[in-house]
Formats: structure tokens, sequence, C-alpha cells
């Protein structure tokens, strides 16, 4: 199955984290499915912990979120 289009306003998560001013946008691609082996969701890598703290997040902790995600990358990816 083909994956599903990213929206503009998305960044996909193998562009890495954002970088610059301004508000540290969400890594959700709308693909929300966790891995049962892993614990991470399918579109954005992040753990579910991770999700639901997102919202109180300040940036600098955003930004960290965001560094973890590459190396959360398939093998093969």
């Amino acid at each position: 199955m083909p994956a599903p289009p990213v929206p503009p306003a998305r960044r996909p998560v193998s562009d890495g984290p954002p970088t610059g001013p301004g508000p540290v946008p969400s890594p959700c691609i709308d693909v929300c499915r966790m891995d049962p082996a892993t614990g991470w969701c399918l579109g954005c890598r992040r753990t579910i912990d991770e999700i639901a703290a997102w919202s109180r997040m300040d940036d600098a902790a955003r930004r960290r979120v965001w560094a973890l995600l590459p190396d959360r990358r398939p093998a093969g990816a």
C-alpha cells in the first residue's frame, strides 16, 4: 500500500529537526499507528509518551525529540 501523501504544512521526519526561529512543528504526518515491536508511531516515530507530552513541551524539548527521530528510521530506509 503506498504511503499517504504528506500534507504541505507537514515536515517529513526524514528531513531532520527543524532549524531557525519560530515554533517547532509536530513531526506528525497523520499516519498514527503504533509499532508494538518498537513502541514508536509508524508515521512520526515518536513514542506514545512523546506524542502525549508534545503540547506541553517547550521548543527546546521538541527539538530534542526531533533529534531522536532519524535514529529511529527503519533499517534500509
